[in-house]
C-alpha cells in the first residue's frame, strides 16, 4: 500500500466520524457558553485524550518518532503563533466552521461550506509562497523564542496523566455518556491522530528520502489541495491532498448512508461576506499559527509539543472573543 492510498484512507475515516458525531471544537465552544450543548467540548476533550495516550504509547514503542513531527519545532515567533491563532479563532466564528467541518459539512452539500474552503486553501497558499508571504515573514520575524525543549518533559507519564484528566472530563457527567454516537466519533478520531503519525513513519515510506511523520491538519492540505487542482500535471500529489480528498469522501459516504444530503446556499450577501472575511482569516492566521484547531489542537497536543500550547490558546481566545463580539451585534449572526 502506499502512502498516498494510506492517508486516503485515514481520512475517509476522519470524514466519515467528524460528519457522524458532528464533531467542532467551535460547536463545543458555543454550546459551552450559552450553555445549550455540553457534549461537544467533551467530545472533543475525548478526542485528544486518546490522540495523546495512542500517540505517547506509540512513541514509548518506539514505533514513531514524535520528536520529528511537524508541530514540534526547536524555536517559534511567540506573537506570530499567538496572533496567528487569534485570527483563525475569529474566522472560525466568522465562517461558522474549522477547515475541517467546512470540508465536512461540504461534503454534505452546503455550498458555503465549500466556498469557505476554497477560499482559506487559496489564503493559506498566497501566504505560504504568494502575496501575502511577506507579510507573514515579517510578523514571523518578530519575537522568536527557543525554549529549552521542544516538547513538554515527562513524557508518556505527563501524557497519561493529562489523558486521564481530559477523559475524567469528557465521561464524567452523563451528558456525553448518554450520546454514543458522538463518544465513539471521538474516539475514532483520536485514534486517527495516531494513525496518521504511524502511516508516514511505516507505510511506503523511503529510508534514503526520509520525511517528518505527520497526522491530521487541514491548513497546509487546503493549500495543497488547491494546488495540484490547478497544476496536477507539474507537481505530484501530496499527503496533504490525500487527506483532503479522503476527507471529502468519508463525510460525502457518510452524508448519503444517514440521507442527511442537501443542497444549502447563502442566505445573502452580508452572510457570504461575513463567511469569506472568516476563510481568509484563517487561511491566513492557520499558516501563522503553525496549524488549526485539528493540526494544533490535536495532533500537535498528541506531541506534547511546546509550539502548540500559545497555538491552541490563541484559537480559543479567537473563538471566545469572536463569540462574545457576536453576540454584542447580533445582526451578524449567521444561520449555520
Amino acid at each position: 500500500m502506499t502512502t498516498l492510498l494510506a492517508v486516503f484512507l485515514l481520512g475517509c475515516a476522519f470524514g466519515a466520524a467528524a460528519r457522524a458525531g458532528r464533531f467542532c471544537l467551535l460547536r463545543g465552544v458555543r454550546g459551552w457558553m450559552d450553555g445549550s450543548d455540553r457534549t461537544a467540548l467533551r467530545a472533543f476533550a475525548l478526542a485528544l485524550a486518546v490522540a495523546l495516550a495512542a500517540s505517547q504509547g506509540l512513541q514509548a514503542a518506539g514505533a514513531v518518532d514524535l520528536t520529528t513531527a511537524l508541530p514540534v519545532r526547536d524555536s517559534f515567533a511567540l506573537p506570530g503563533v499567538v496572533l496567528g491563532g487569534v485570527l483563525f479563532g475569529w474566522g472560525m466564528v466568522l465562517a461558522n466552521a474549522c477547515g475541517a467541518r467546512a470540508l465536512v459539512l461540504g461534503a454534505g452539500g452546503n455550498m458555503r461550506a465549500l466556498v469557505v474552503v476554497l477560499v482559506m486553501g487559496v489564503t493559506a497558499q498566497a501566504s505560504l509562497g504568494g502575496v501575502l508571504a511577506p507579510l507573514r515573514l515579517a510578523v514571523q520575524g518578530v519575537g522568536t523564542v527557543t525554549p529549552a525543549a521542544a516538547t513538554l518533559p515527562g513524557g508518556a507519564a505527563l501524557a497519561a496523566l493529562i489523558a486521564l484528566a481530559l477523559a475524567a472530563f469528557a465521561l464524567g457527567p452523563p451528558a456525553l455518556r448518554a450520546r454514543p454516537a458522538e463518544a465513539l466519533a471521538a474516539l475514532l478520531i483520536g485514534l486517527c491522530v495516531a494513525a496518521g503519525w504511524w502511516i508516514t513513519t511505516h507505510v511506503g515510506t523511503d529510508p534514503f528520502d526520509p520525511r517528518p511523520p505527520s497526522a491530521l491538519s487541514f491548513v497546509g492540505p487546503l493549500a495543497e489541495g488547491g494546488l495540484y487542482l490547478m497544476i496536477a500535471t507539474g507537481i505530484s500529489p501530496t499527503n496533504g491532498a490525500a487527506l483532503v480528498a479522503g476527507t471529502l469522501a468519508g463525510a460525502l459516504a457518510t452524508a448519503l448512508a444517514t440521507r442527511s444530503f442537501r443542497l444549502e446556499s447563502f442566505t445573502g450577501p452580508r452572510q457570504m461576506l461575513r463567511m469569506l472575511a472568516g476563510a481568509v482569516l484563517m487561511g491566513f492566521g492557520g499558516v501563522l499559527a503553525l496549524g488549526c484547531s485539528i493540526g494544533q489542537g490535536l495532533s500537535g497536543l498528541s506531541t506534547l509539543a511546546i509550539a502548540s500550547l500559545p497555538a491552541c490558546a490563541g484559537i480559543l481566545a479567537g473563538i471566545v472573543t469572536g463569540l462574545r463580539l457576536t453576540r454584542a451585534a447580533p445582526r451578524m449572526e449567521v444561520t449555520p
